[in-house]
Order: structure tokens, then sequence, then C-alpha cells
């Protein structure tokens, strides 16, 4: 355990490695969220264009957690927003240990990018190194390939995540700390926060491999932790890689946040392997994670496609043009 002069140090270091910009504090309500906030509004507060706060729907702890993040942050002169979920997607599920967490997950950045946009703001986040290896697990577990396995610090090369719009940036400075430096910074800071109930509840895949799976595999292979956060960077530098080669060779076109072209001639000449690796990459440019199935009918769809023909995604949808392919993020 760190002890909290070195967790004061570690937290305020992380911070300033950021670059100067506009910010938009995703603060929940926790302990590591409001860690955040406390340590950017002593360190960059003028920097802050604000902090906002979702309600997941979930009863009284998710309120009272939003309601903490208010008070603080209007305690510390900064504008602060709230959002909140449409109860049947919230409380009812929660008992009954049947909640989409995709829902909640789409719910949240969809509120994020909006205001995200509407400041033109970089969203911060308190994601933890423990919350990337906790994320590395659940992917493997999963069986994702590379894309999936680089996890969180994709963002660190592209500045951009599959699951928030295209346009939105996401900075996450406390990705190289560990869960308990943050621990030490709340306690050396007398913070408050909120618990919520639902981490304990092992009806949450992430919660099952925080409370269960991880730690077994850490004692049946010491070190393993370390292992999924080196795997994760090996991943992301593969991703950025890939990025580039894309950018070099086939010049995707951004028409807007949620509409992306590509030459249809360059794109016809992979095989199902190539094409497997390249589709997700020009689709993640609007912000649109293809899955297998996704990826499996595009591939096959390709080479052949008319103009005028389509192909349906998971949230989007890919469209041949007589020269192009437009790969369009419908929400």
């Amino acid at each position: 355990m760190p002890t909290q002069s070195e967790a004061l140090e570690s937290v305020h270091r992380s911070l300033a490695e950021l670059p100067r910009g506009r910010w938009l504090l995703a603060v929940s309500g926790g302990r590591d969220s409001m860690a955040l906030l406390d340590a950017f509004a002593s360190a960059r507060g003028h920097e802050v264009a604000g902090v906002a706060s979702f309600d997941h729907g979930t009863g009284p702890a998710a309120r009272k957690a939003v309601a903490l993040v208010e008070r603080t942050g209007l305690a510390l002169q900064l504008p602060v927003m709230t959002g909140r979920m449409q109860p049947a997607v919230g409380h009812a599920k929660l008992a009954a240990h049947s909640v989409d967490e995709a829902a909640w997950r789409e719910a949240r950045w969809r509120f994020l990018d909006g205001w995200a946009a509407e400041l033109r703001a970089t969203v911060v986040t308190a994601h933890s190194w423990d919350d990337q290896v906790e994320t590395v697990v659940l992917r493997l577990l999963r069986g994702s390939g590379p894309r999936g396995l680089a996890g969180m610090r994709v963002a660190d090369a592209t500045g951009n995540a599959e699951h928030a719009g295209a346009s939105t940036r996401i900075a996450r400075p406390f990705l190289t700390l560990r869960r308990d430096q943050i621990a030490a910074y709340a306690t050396a800071r007398r913070l408050q926060w909120v618990v919520d109930p639902s981490n304990a509840t092992l009806a949450f895949g992430r919660n099952r491999v925080r409370h269960e799976i991880l730690p077994a595999l850490e004692r049946a292979s010491p070190g393993f932790a370390q292992w999924c956060w080196d795997l994760s960077g090996r991943a992301a530098a593969w991703r950025q890689t890939l990025a580039t080669w894309v950018d070099a060779q086939l010049a995707p076109v951004l028409i807007d946040a949620d509409r992306v072209a590509v030459r249809a001639a360059a794109m016809r000449t992979f095989d199902a392997t190539g094409g497997a690796v390249i589709w997700p990459e020009v689709a993640a440019r609007v912000g649109l994670a293809m899955d297998r199935r996704g990826i499996a009918r595009v591939v096959a769809w390709a080479p052949t496609a008319k103009s005028g023909g389509r192909v349906q995604l998971s949230r989007g949808e890919v469209l041949c043009t007589a020269s192009t392919f437009v790969i369009r993020r419908l929400y």
C-alpha cells in the first residue's frame, strides 16, 4: 500500500502529464472519480469545462451519488451537468439481476458525447490500471482478438473510443495508477464518496472478474495481472500500427461524425482474413465496433457487392456506391 504522500504525488503527476485543454470530467460519485474531481479542481480547475454525472436509475445509491457530485462540483465553483436513464432499464431489472450493462454504457456515453460536443471538450474518466486489467480478462473470456485486448489503452494512441461518438476524445490520466494509489489519495484528502451496492453483486461480469476470477488466476499464476497489462500494451501498439497503415494505404474519408468512405476497389483486394482486420479499423473511424457476425457478413458481401446494396450491422450499416463503401453509424 503506498503512503499518502506517495499517492498524492502520483495522482498530481498523472494530471501534470496531460496537455492543456478543455476537460469534461466524468464523475460517478464513486471513490476514484471523486479523487479525479478533487485533483483536477486543485491542479487544473481553470481548464475544467464541466463535471458530468449520470444516474443509471438503479435506486437510492445512484441518486445519492449524483447529488454528491452536484454539491461537490458547485462548492468547487465548477459547472455541473447531470443526466438520468429511464427507470425501466434500472431498478426493477437490478433486483432481478437482469440488467443490460451494455444499455447502461450506451446511455451514459450518449450523455457524455452530447456534452463533450456542446462544450468542445475532452472527456476525462477515472479508469485505473486495475480497471484495464479487468477489461482485458473480460475480453479474453469472450475470445477477443488484438482489437479488443487493447482495451482502454487504445485511446492513448488514437484519442477516440469505440463506445463513444467518433468525435469524442477521451483522456484517462489514472490509467497507469493502481486502485490502491487512488484509495490512498482519497483517504489523504478526506474525500466523500458513495459506494454503489451493485459493485458487490456477482450478477455482473466485471464484478465476477474483480472478486473471483482475477484473484483466482493471480493465485494460480502470480503476475497474471501484469501479464494482462503488458498484453494490452502490445495490442494497443498493433492497433496504432494498423491505423497508420490504413491511413497511408486506404486513405478513408470522414464524411461526417457518423459516416466514413473508403475506396471499394481497395477493399475488394483483401481476402477474408485481411478483411476481418481492415473493416473494423475503418468502422472505428466513426465510433462503430463491428462484432464477429457483422464482420463475417461484410467480408462475404463486399467482393461482389453492387452499387446501392447494403449490409446491416449492429448499430450501423455498410452501403456500396459506384466507387466506394460507406460505413455509417446509426446510433
